[in-house]
């Protein structure tokens, strides 16, 4: 209710302001004789511009508001893609990497159980080849321990049999010479065998 009273109040002094000014020849705005033909062209100005903005401009905004918005969502649509296809390649590469890391570590793996199989069968040569040869050596000293008195009781038959012969100055009985180195030989062999 204010409101109206309010409003009434403004009317009626505006309309009073408005007499007195066209009366004191004032404004011709305010003077209500040129009253309609204000509001006619008003009403064709204002009119007038609402066509051309309702049918000309405004469509031309609305659709470029429209363009501007399926823009957004297709460049929005594109973002969304791109990001998923860039969270599946990274995991394509993440297995990529775990794979290869995995290959490596068999190929590794592989490498050192063939190196050692390699290393131990040669370890396991080697040792039958070492054992060979200790077998071999040990043969020879056995075989040169027991052959060794016989050349031993040879040569020192030949030596005496030289030496008696070169002092004396005739041939010696080659058998009683070796007869007689041999026991010697074996007193010797006794007495070392002792010890």
């Amino acid at each position: 209710m204010k409101k109206i009273i309010l409003l009434n109040t403004f009317y009626f002094s505006f309309y009073t302001v408005a007499v007195n000014s066209a009366e004191k020849g004032g404004m011709p705005q305010l003077d209500p004789e040129f009253w309609v033909s204000q509001i006619f062209w008003l009403i064709i100005t204002f009119g007038t511009l609402f066509l051309v903005l309702s049918k000309f401009i405004l469509p031309r905004i609305s659709k470029n508001l429209e363009q501007r918005r399926l823009q957004i969502l297709e460049n929005i649509e594109t973002a969304e893609k791109q990001r998923e296809q860039s969270e599946k390649n990274l995991k394509e590469f993440d297995e990529i990497i775990l794979k290869s890391k995995n290959k490596a570590k068999e190929v590794m793996l592989a490498a050192r159980e063939k190196v050692v199989s390699e290393i131990t069968k040669k370890k396991i040569k080697l040792d039958e080849d070492l054992n060979s040869e200790i077998q071999n050596v040990e043969k020879e000293i056995v075989e040169l321990k027991l052959s060794s008195p016989k050349k031993i009781n040879s040569i020192a038959s030949n030596i005496t049999n030289e030496v008696i012969k070169r002092l004396i100055g005739t041939d010696v009985n080659e058998s009683s010479v070796s007869a007689l180195v041999e026991e010697e030989f074996k007193k010797l062999s006794r007495s070392t065998n002792g010890i």
